[in-house]
């Protein structure tokens, strides 16, 4: 999940909430939305190799 941040970066946030604090995971933040989709892709890739 991408969101984009006041400061114009984004920010790649875990699919599901933690069940403990309600709030997502945050897997990295990124100058560009395509480096954050990249990372995003490597992410899921990763999970399930």
């Amino acid at each position: 999940m991408i969101r984009k941040l006041k400061t114009g970066e984004y920010r790649l946030y875990s699919r599901k909430k933690n069940t403990k604090t309600g709030k997502r995971r945050n897997l990295g933040t990124f100058s560009t939305r395509k480096a954050a989709e990249a990372h995003e892709k490597a992410v899921q890739y990763f999970k399930h190799h």
